[in-house]
């Protein structure tokens, strides 16, 4: 009878140790928050890089058109100055 009880407690003890590592695998709540944002923080870095890379500059033309005006201007003051002194 003796050995039937250790038999018996010692199958209890593996049940109580395999629910704790059954329990131990499971991943906690945080963790499937954290990897939810991750995930969208990525996808939404994507797409941006995305929308970057196939939008235009329209803002390097406007600089350049006005840089050209400026410069133009600019040396035509100088040549009509230098004219004016011969």
């Amino acid at each position: 009878m003796n050995k039937m009880e250790e038999i018996l407690n010692a199958a209890k003890l593996n049940e109580l140790l395999n629910k704790k590592d059954a329990e131990e695998k499971k991943p906690s709540k945080t963790m499937i928050v954290f990897a939810i944002i991750g995930i969208v923080v990525a996808v939404a870095a994507a797409a941006y890089g995305i929308y970057r890379f196939f939008t235009p500059d329209y803002l390097d033309d406007f600089e350049d058109d006005f840089d050209d005006d400026f410069d133009d201007d600019f040396f035509e003051d100088e040549d009509d100055d230098a004219a004016d002194k011969e």
